[in-house]
Formats: structure tokens, sequence, C-alpha cells
């Protein structure tokens, strides 16, 4: 074989070799497969409501009652109904009595945003009876409604 016959098969073997290299390089297997991931989903932190009414009340009376929420959580919540759960007085008035003040269950449902201060939108009624006894423990009361929320 002449010099410049091997010099041509060489070049032919590597341009086969680097044709082989190449096709090589974009061979590629088959597959099928599945997986799965997985997190946990936020939680809520219990809301703060406040209630708001004139002072002034008196036996017989009653005072329009409005509503804000202290949303601390990063998403908004569901308000429901809110809910007189209790009535309380300052320690100069503990003879004041909570069964004289009422008032019926005030349905919001309303969805809130986080943030405080944030007014519900419907307002409520604060009744205080006129038992025909004598009411005079309650003469300047401080009045606080402890409220709750479904």
């Amino acid at each position: 074989m002449t010099r410049g016959k091997k010099r041509a098969l060489i070049i032919v073997v590597v341009v086969v070799l680097a044709l082989i290299a190449a096709i090589a390089g974009y061979a590629f297997w088959s597959s099928t497969g599945s997986g799965s991931g997985s997190s946990t989903a936020g939680t809520t932190s219990a809301i703060t409501l406040h209630a708001s009414f004139p002072a002034g009340i008196y036996p017989g009376g009653t005072e329009p009652v409005s509503f804000t929420v202290d949303n601390p959580n990063a998403g908004n919540v569901q308000v429901g109904t809110v809910h007189l759960a209790s009535v309380s007085f300052d320690a100069g008035h503990s003879g004041c009595s909570a069964a004289d003040f009422t008032m019926a269950d005030v349905p919001q449902n309303v969805e809130v945003a986080s943030g405080t201060g944030v007014s519900l939108p419907n307002n409520g009624t604060l009744s205080f009876a006129d038992t025909a006894s004598n009411q005079d423990a309650c003469k300047g009361a401080t009045i606080t409604l402890n409220l709750t929320s479904n």
C-alpha cells in the first residue's frame, strides 16, 4: 500500500469513527416512569373580634354594635356569625347582671383579608333589659362584650 493510500485509509477510518461517535452521542433509551411530591398545607391562627357601641345604654334601651376583626393570617379567612358569648363589667360594677344584656347573633358571612381593624359589614343591637327591679349597680359600668364567631 502506498503512502497516499494509507493516508486516505486513515482519513476514512477517522471520519467513520467520528460519525460513529457523533451518532452514539445522540442515542438514548426510552423509558416510562412515575413519581409524586408532597408538602403540608398552611394553618390559620385565631382571629380577634372587637365590638364598639355608643356610651350611655340604660335599662330598656338598645345601642347599635359595630364589629371589627384582626386577622393575623397571611391569607383571607371567613367570618361566619358573630355571637355574644358573655358580658363582663369593670371591677367596680360586679353587681351588674350580665343576664340583663342581650344581642342576637349577627350573620356576617364575609371573607376578611389579613390586617387589623378590618370592619365587618353587619351591625348588631345590644339590648339592656328593664327588669322592673333596681339596676343601679350598672350605672357608669364599663361593659365588655365577649364575642365568638364560626
